[in-house]
């Protein structure tokens, strides 16, 4: 049986994972929290949307592999970013490369047939920049270059784009950064903070948004620390917290729409909830070193393995910005 929409009666629900660049680990927490406390929601997708970055989790959700396996390659990427931006802005082409080796190594060599109809990669056509959702796939190697081609982040990652089926294509988030989230019984996840079903909730204080890649962000110095992190990735203690987090802010998802307390009909009870604050005094890479303590307080403040009461810089309760 296909698991209800939690936002509406009837239909099957969608996912959509945002672009999020070396956040990527937000996203694996969420999945994370899903497959452990709501596995129906995962099994019975009947789409999964990735746009950039996101597109690599849509696609492990989709081949049922262990979301800790992307954060092994992206770890070593991240790695490689480190080591290249002390001397140009600019990685290139090398830590796709490395995507490109760990799908290889980790995707099934069915996973082309697993996906077809149901992984929905959303991609950028070079030729007029229009936005294109990719989800058919012949071969694994044609899912991997769909994966890569929503990825090439142009100058970021190079000036010579990947192609798919014999046309050019370059970020996905480029042209539509959440995938399908114009539909009702479509769950959305997003590391940054805006009009999404899963993501980070700041200061109610910012009513302020702005809106481009299709979508809707949040002005906010968190927003902004996040967004300079999915550039230019932090100490791996940071980005362990943003795992963390989204593990939390999935729970706070499946606790919004699940009133008896349990999950799918069994009696797996929800963690209470404990509200997550972002720390204000971080500044962006550029203007700190990136071994402080990122805008989600310290790692050594973590006291759950799966919850994240970081400092309170704002206490605001997660509950005051509920959609």
């Amino acid at each position: 049986m296909a698991e209800e929409d939690p936002k509406g009666p009837g239909s099957p629900i969608s996912l959509s994972f945002s672009g999020s660049g070396f956040l990527i680990n937000y996203q694996v927490g969420v999945v994370q929290a899903l497959r452990e406390l709501a596995p129906e929601i995962m099994r019975s997708a009947s789409k999964v949307y990735g746009a950039s970055c996101g597109s690599v989790v849509a696609a492990a959700v989709v081949c049922d592999i262990d979301v800790g396996l992307i954060k092994e390659f992206f770890h070593e990427a991240m790695e490689e970013v480190r080591k290249v931006s002390k001397l140009n802005v600019c990685p290139g082409y090398r830590p796709l490369r490395i995507i490109e080796k760990g799908l290889s190594q980790k995707l099934p060599e069915n996973s082309h047939q697993l996906a077809s109809g149901k992984l929905c990669i959303s991609v950028t056509r070079l030729l007029d920049l229009q936005n294109v959702i990719i989800s058919e796939y012949r071969s694994k190697e044609e899912l991997i270059q769909a994966v890569i081609c929503s990825c090439f982040l142009p100058v970021y990652c190079g000036f010579n784009p990947p192609s798919f089926q014999g046309m050019r294509y370059i970020d996905g988030g480029i042209s539509n950064v959440q995938p399908g989230s114009d539909s009702e019984t479509m769950i959305t996840v997003s590391p940054y903070t805006g009009e999404v079903d899963i993501c980070p909730r700041d200061c109610p204080a910012y009513f302020n948004c702005i809106s481009f890649f299709q979508s809707t962000f949040q002005l906010s110095v968190e927003n902004v620390c996040r967004f300079s992190y999915s550039i230019f990735p932090p100490s791996p203690p940071v980005l362990h917290e943003f795992y963390l987090q989204g593990y939390h802010d999935a729970i706070f998802f499946l606790q919004r729409h699940r009133e008896n307390g349990t999950v799918n009909g069994t009696d797996k009870k929800i963690p209470q909830q404990t509200p997550v604050h972002c720390d204000k005094a971080v500044a962006l890479p550029a203007l700190k070193s990136q071994e402080t303590p990122g805008s989600l307080g310290s790692a050594a403040e973590i006291t759950s393995p799966h919850l994240v009461p970081c400092k309170l810089r704002m206490n605001t309760s997660l509950s005051l910005t509920d959609r």
